[in-house]
């Protein structure tokens, strides 16, 4: 009997630890297979987390400062930054490469907060692991001047990838770096040098999710198999207004699975599941971007408001001094303890260390690869020969539809430029703006020149931005005028951020015609002139074009509008090209300068000039006629250059362009006049509609003659 109860004793103990073994070894799991059951045992865990207890604690010290800094603040959001601090503290503390001694490490692995609203996560993390982000910063959450602002804000912060805020943005930026990376990779990579192999991570929440700029993006995520990318998504089942479920249904794992992702799904409060799937999706180069959805408790560790909607924003800071005891952190504010200072010190001394080896692989690699090299320098200092103007050759005389024209000069900008890029929202066809024999960016060809994003251009917008936060290409992309709203969202941000992205945006006026006022967009030029720190340039005939374009990648502190015709206008001849060329770049310029004492002024842009041109020429004597393709460059212009343009004694004026008029009375004065179009087009061909606008030279001569 005494032996029987032995093994049944052994049988017993076999199964527990065979039970174990299996709880650890199905912590992550892929849609489509069989899931096993969340392990919430943290024994065992030496091989995946390699100091729990550290992490556990730094994780709990981050939710600390996320408190406290809110509640110094009296706003913020408590949310994300202590439903989400042991995901935090796995990539921070264990799992991401990056030096916060050379924050900008061209290997580094990146991290975005698409649900920048939860900056005091992102705060806490680059605080606590050495980035340039000062205890005292942190104390001054969302103050004047801080380097913590409510949402993260990139070129401002140390260690912040992206300016997120606007959600789901972050997810389509994360996108447009992984594409970026892949890009570098296949330039710079050689089989002796693996240059560039590190991942791009971003953190998003439900919102993120709900708003369709991400979802544009993640389908050509999984479409081009960007599968250095690793999107973890804290599934936290609470929205503002209510919880998750009010408003959403839908299989997120399936759906991503769906569009071509590898899917996990664990327990976000367990570092043990969390690390296995971050480790996993590292390790797994197979065409495919990963999701992990880690299930945590909004705003965790604030029992009053954990779990329910209350818990997103600082609803829960009148009982953070008894949550932050039961965390067991001291009565001292903005607390972070010897341990975790000691154990970051030591994580930042390994991060060295890989880096230093990084940095001998990288010598090496650029005395084995001088033009490799030289175009890396090229790329990452953004570098313009002097002479790119004249590289492009001059124009015929005759009639070019400026689209066309563009067409024309981006071929040797693209040759002289090698980082330069572009992309079309499905329209390479109508925008013109293909790099011949520059290769199509796909999972087939990383290298390819040619971005194809489908019809998305929000997603579009918000990679385009993500190509340039990652700061080795110059980012260009294009559709049609009228469509510049679905991508407003992301140029808003790029100007925000000084991006210097171009944006290509064709058929500019009611000169679309057939199509009708659906796609005339008489109010988009307008619409982004009120843009702060926004260039929009409309040349007014192929030379110009040229200097717009040149002027656009000279641009490094903020985007550019490049705003092209459908319909052909004729070359301005009898203006030297010099003239053309580089008084875009001055915003405005005399184009025809009046014969005797001056009387008039007409000034005019784009399709627009040459009926300002002829009239002109008409009339002759005292008629000037200055072109303004870019009010915004013009306006940073010397105050005596703005005069000799627009002499203040001159004040009968007159404004001619194809849109609304409202920017126009600002030049024309009290007693001028603007010549355009403050009502939606007309489906007919494009000088019908122009007629019946009257833009046309009568109209333009009748308007000089009123003044």
């Amino acid at each position: 009997p005494n032996l029987r109860g032995v093994i049944a004793g052994l049988v017993v103990m076999l199964v527990q630890i065979a039970l174990s073994a299996l709880a650890f070894s199905a912590p992550v799991s892929r849609v489509g297979q069989t899931k096993a059951p969340r392990a919430h045992v943290r024994a065992s865990t030496a091989t995946l987390v390699t100091n729990e207890v550290a992490l556990a604690r730094a994780a709990d010290e981050s939710r600390g400062l996320a408190m406290d800094g809110i509640a110094a603040a009296k706003s913020g959001h408590l949310g994300l930054p202590l439903g989400a601090a042991e995901v935090g503290a796995v990539l921070f503390g264990q799992e991401m490469s990056f030096n916060p001694a050379d924050s900008k490490w061209l290997n580094r692995d990146r991290f975005v907060l698409s649900a920048g609203h939860g900056s005091m996560f992102l705060y806490s993390w680059l605080h606590m692991t050495g980035y340039n982000l000062p205890l005292e910063e942190v104390k001054n959450f969302r103050q004047l001047n801080s380097l913590t602002p409510g949402h993260p804000e990139f070129a401002h912060t140390d260690g912040v990838e992206a300016t997120t805020g606007p959600l789901g943005t972050g997810v389509a930026n994360a996108v447009g770096m992984a594409a970026a990376a892949k890009m570098a990779a296949a330039n710079y990579n050689t089989p002796e040098h693996q240059l560039i192999d590190h991942h791009v991570f971003a953190l998003c929440g439900d919102g993120c999710l709900q708003e369709g700029v991400s979802f544009e993006a993640i389908a050509i995520a999984g479409h081009e198999g960007l599968d250095n990318f690793i999107l973890v998504y804290d599934s936290n089942k609470v929205t503002l207004d209510k919880m998750a479920d009010v408003t959403q249904s839908e299989d997120t794992g399936a759906r991503f699975k769906a569009m071509g992702w590898d899917v996990y799904d664990v327990d976000g409060h367990d570092m043990t599941q969390i690390t296995k799937a971050v480790k996993d999706a590292k390790s797994t180069d197979n065409g495919k971007p990963k999701l992990i959805i880690a299930n945590t408790i909004i705003a965790k560790g604030i029992d009053e408001v954990a779990g329910t909607c209350a818990g997103h924003g600082e609803a829960g800071v009148k009982f953070t001094k008894e949550s932050r005891a039961k965390l067991g952190l001291p009565e001292e504010l903005f607390y972070v303890s010897p341990d975790t200072k000691a154990f970051f010190a030591t994580r930042q001394a390994e991060q060295k260390s890989a880096y230093a080896k990084w940095q001998t692989m990288f010598s090496a690699w650029k005395a084995a690869n001088p033009e490799k090299a030289a175009s890396l320098d090229m790329a990452i200092k953004q570098k313009v020969p002097a002479d790119l103007l004249d590289r492009i050759p001059v124009f015929k005389p005759g009639k070019y539809a400026t689209r066309n024209a563009g067409s024309e000069v981006l071929q040797p900008l693209a040759t002289a430029l090698p980082y330069y890029i572009s992309g079309s929202a499905d329209l390479h066809g109508s925008t013109k703006n293909l790099i011949k024999n520059g290769g199509d960016f796909s999972k087939k060809n990383w290298s390819g020149r040619n971005m194809y994003y489908g019809i998305r251009e929000h997603g579009m917008g918000a990679m385009m931005n993500g190509f340039a936060y990652y700061g080795l290409n110059k980012i260009s992309g294009a559709t049609f005028l009228v469509f510049c709203d679905y991508l407003r969202g992301a140029v808003r941000v790029a100007a925000l951020t000084h991006l210097p992205v171009t944006y290509i945006l064709t058929h500019d006026s009611i000169g679309v015609g057939e199509d009708g006022p659906t796609h005339q967009p008489v109010e988009a030029v307008s619409a982004l002139r009120v843009i702060p720190n926004m260039d929009v340039i409309r040349p007014g005939d192929a030379e110009e074009t040229a200097g717009a374009f040149v002027q656009s990648v000279m641009r490094t502190d903020g985007p550019t509008a490049l705003i092209l015709s459908r319909q052909d206008i004729p070359t301005l001849d009898d203006i030297p090209v010099k003239t053309r060329r580089e008084g875009v770049m001055k915003g405005a310029y005399v184009a025809i300068k009046e014969t005797g004492p001056l009387e008039k002024i007409i000034i005019a842009s784009g399709s627009e000039l040459h009926l300002a041109y002829d009239v002109a020429k008409k009339l002759g004597g005292g008629i000037r006629v200055v072109s303004m393709p870019c009010m915004e460059i013009f306006e940073r212009q010397t105050a005596a250059y703005k005069e000799e343009v627009l002499p203040a004694s001159c004040v009968r004026r007159v404004a001619v362009e194809a849109g609304v008029t409202a920017h126009w009375w600002k030049y024309v004065g009290f007693q001028g006049k603007v010549l355009g179009t403050d009502k939606f087009g007309l489906s007919a061909p494009a000088n019908f509609v122009f007629d019946a606008f009257g833009i046309n030279p009568a109209g333009v001569e009748s308007l000089v003659n009123s003044v």
